[in-house]
């Protein structure tokens, strides 16, 4: 289990700006509540991670506290204090250090009247950033982890971790590159960025062998990401990359094109053929920061469970770690967001203030983070079970039909076809060890690959769209003949939706028509 910050913070952005990394917010209880969590889930052989932010801290937290008191505070060099541009009034536009843009929109320098210098923010201007190039912030971050690993946590997931090495001199950048603001060439892998991270390796993860360890990377190529989890350079398990859920966002963030078929296929093959000899892909389709799977690349009206299957399907069978966010196991759509006080993401909000509009953009209401941080849908009693109280965000409409109660007994449900797929990955061993093999399928939006190992293989066959489609081809040829496959899963028929091998009366070779976002799940019986 993963779980999103619960450090104690002032909650300008979500948890994410930390004031004090060795207690828990009291919005989640305290330490002795957390260290029973981790005892009970220990008991039931479930392991627990923290998300860990340390690119940056809160304003409120001591460090920062104490670095800016002055000067010459002995703290000072723990973040990036500068000047401003010489030749400027301080304090006003232009006069920042350099022309990098926050991840959040505008200057990513704030100015401090009192010394007359600006701390840099690649977030929120509630989030200084730690300066890595001081052996002392090094240290204590060090000695922090290992505080909690000590403690009994089982590993973290390390947010932003590809922008801790800033370049030296931190010089203007080039122009910007969407969907990445001004700069962003400056301080993503930086100089020292690896030899930081084997050295955080070294003094924490290797003092807790079996330490489960994924670095989130929004700047990673699958090249570049073969740096990051390559088991032999000791850095991390596997690496959260952003490739995909950035697809279509070369004007923006905010202004996203429709995917052409096969776009998110190719970007998932790509990433597995790249890393498959020596890195370990961590597998997703959504999470706290992206709008729900659903959504974004399915149709959550004609065919919301055909979708939400299909999708599953495609990313959570193949070579890698597959991660689940909360909700999208019941296949929850993102919120409804037309007006500005729908939203509390502070990315959201600052974009909302720049554009100067009292209108939502579509793109906003789209792609917001919000999307992924509405309430979780237990019922369809008011506010979806969540709270007896007033929500801090608006529960999604949709929760009167798509929540747990509705889908818990249910074995045609989206839930019951999560539990299918989390079964297959546990009985078949292609699932675990196999390779991975694009398949030529003859539609770019049809997604077919083989996973295969001594003794196992599974081909997995999914319609990417929403018309119905012949495979062709490959999946044609005698390699792939009914008589070598036999159907384990598909979301196509109430018979086969629970994933039990072998129950269903029709069982479709390979290559015959798929339905709109059908998904077929085939084992090998040679």
């Amino acid at each position: 289990v993963w779980i999103s910050p619960i450090y104690r913070s002032p909650q300008a952005d979500n948890g994410y700006d930390i004031s004090d990394y060795r207690d828990i917010d009291p919005l989640f209880g305290d330490l002795t509540t957390f260290d029973a969590l981790v005892s009970h889930a220990h008991e039931l052989g479930i392991r627990v991670v923290m998300d860990l932010v340390v690119n940056h801290t809160s304003v409120e937290h001591p460090w920062f506290v104490q670095s800016a008191s002055g000067i010459d505070s002995p703290r000072r060099d723990w973040y990036y204090w500068r000047d401003p541009r010489p030749g400027t009034v301080p304090g006003s536009a232009g006069a920042e250090p350099n022309n990098w843009e926050s991840f959040f929109g505008g200057p990513a320098w704030e100015y401090d009247p009192a010394s007359g210098q600006y701390y840099l923010h690649l977030f929120a201007r509630e989030q200084p950033d730690l300066n890595w190039e001081n052996p002392q912030v090094r240290d204590a971050v060090y000695d922090m982890m290992n505080w909690w690993l000590d403690r009994g946590v089982d590993g973290f997931r390390v947010d932003a971790i590809d922008v801790i090495s800033k370049f030296p001199g931190l010089p203007d950048g080039g122009p910007a590159r969407a969907p990445f603001g001004m700069g962003h060439e400056c301080f993503a892998d930086g100089p020292r960025l690896h030899e930081f991270l084997q050295e955080m390796h070294e003094r924490t993860f290797a003092l807790h062998p079996g330490s489960f360890t994924v670095g989130e990377a929004s700047n990673a190529s699958p090249e570049s990401a073969l740096l990051f989890c390559d088991p032999a350079r000791r850095e991390f398990n596997m690496l959260i990359q952003f490739e995909h859920v950035n697809l279509g966002q070369e004007a923006g963030k905010f202004s996203p094109r429709p995917l052409a078929e096969g776009e998110l296929a190719d970007v998932l093959t790509r990433w597995q053929e790249t890393l498959a000899d020596r890195g370990w892909n961590a597998l997703y389709v959504e999470n706290h920061d992206q709008p729900r799977a659903v959504t974004r690349f399915g149709d959550p009206d004609a065919f919301w469970f055909e979708s939400a299957t299909a999708l599953a399907t495609a990313y959570f069978l193949q070579r890698g770690t597959p991660f689940i966010y909360q909700g999208q196991e019941i296949g929850m759509l993102g919120g409804c967001f037309t007006r500005a006080s729908d939203f509390r993401d502070v990315e959201s909000l600052n974009y909302l203030r720049a554009s100067g509009s009292t209108l939502v953009p579509a793109g906003l209401a789209a792609i917001s983070r919000d999307n992924g941080r509405t309430p979780m849908q237990w019922d369809d009693s008011p506010n979806a079970g969540f709270t007896s109280g007033i929500p801090w965000i608006d529960v999604p409409t949709s929760a009167t039909r798509i929540n747990v109660d509705a889908q818990l007994h249910d074995p045609s449900s989206v839930l019951a076809y999560y539990r299918a797929l989390i079964e297959a990955r546990h009985r078949i061993p292609a699932l675990t060890f196999g390779s991975f093999e694009r398949i030529d399928a003859g539609s770019p939006a049809i997604f077919a690959y083989m996973r295969a190992c001594e003794g196992s293989a599974v081909l997995v066959v999914v319609n990417l769209s929403g018309r119905a489609l012949t495979p062709a081809r490959t999946l044609q040829d005698e390699a792939y003949c009914a008589s070598r496959w036999s159907l384990y899963l598909s979301n196509a028929t109430e018979e086969v939706r629970d994933g039990s091998s072998g129950c269903a009366e029709h069982d479709p070779s390979p290559a015959s028509v798929l339905a709109p976002w059908e998904a077929r799940v085939y084992v090998s019986s040679r």
